[in-house]
């Protein structure tokens, strides 16, 4: 299955932002918030899975657009589960954003599990202008329960006039899963990239989670554990040492 999709938000005159164009394909559908939000300048989307994918051979791709000044917050509503196709290859799913000045984009999909025999390539790309916003969160689980993961890459791009962070995790090989400089035989990797105003002046660590300022700009937290909720509370609590973490 080949999809494309793609969302675009600007602000009108009163200050509001407002969905301009939005096209969904199966299985990436997008469905646009109708009720109040508490901030009344942001705009709310939720991507939904109108069906079971990806599946080994699919190829789909999710394009986003927010305009100067625009906030969007685009949040998933279930996991997503990458499972082995009748097809042969891989699936790929490629999430490419663009953040004009003054604009900002909270990023926030739910779980990607990688179930076994699965094969799937997980892209995310944004590029942003000189003072855009962008807080986008990524969460790896490692097959179902009491399951041997299938395998996945994972590639993060940010670049605003330049790269600020390029970063590809590849899991799924037990030998490499179990090792301390990988994921130590935790099953779930979380990361969330915060390029959100000032970043803390030095990194932070506790048991299983950091934040750390990037040399360019920008800052990555990293967490992990044995289940998604664990990983969530511990980005939560590194977020929370963000000079911008108020604004979320």
């Amino acid at each position: 299955m080949r999809a494309r999709a793609r969302l675009v938000v600007e602000r009108d005159p009163n200050g509001r932002t407002s969905v301009r164009e939005m096209r969904s394909a199966v299985p990436l559908k997008l469905v646009p918030h109708r009720g109040r939000l508490r901030r009344a300048d942001h705009a709310l989307v939720h991507l939904v899975s109108a069906t079971t994918a990806p599946l080994g051979g699919d190829d789909l791709a999710l394009t986003v657009r927010v305009g100067p000044g625009a906030h969007l917050v685009l949040r998933g509503v279930a996991a997503t589960v990458a499972l082995p196709g009748h097809r042969p290859g891989g699936s790929r799913a490629l999430v490419r954003v663009e953040v004009a000045e003054g604009g900002s984009l909270q990023y926030l999909p739910e779980p990607t599990v990688v179930t076994a025999r699965a094969r799937h390539e997980a892209v995310f790309e944004a590029e942003l202008a000189g003072d855009a916003r962008l807080r986008a969160r990524e969460v790896l689980v490692l097959g179902r329960v009491g399951e041997r993961p299938g395998h996945l890459v994972s590639t993060l791009s940010v670049r605003r006039g330049g790269p600020l962070l390029r970063q590809s995790v590849s899991v799924g090989a037990p030998e490499v899963d179990s090792s301390p400089a990988c994921l130590a035989g935790r099953r779930v990797l979380g990361a969330e990239v915060l390029c959100w105003g000032h970043d803390p002046a030095e990194p932070v660590s506790r048991p299983w989670w950091s934040l750390v300022p990037l040399a360019r700009g920008g800052s990555l937290a990293t967490a992990l554990a044995d289940d998604a909720v664990t990983v969530g509370h511990a980005l939560d609590r590194a977020r929370q040492h963000h000079p911008g973490s108020g604004e979320f």
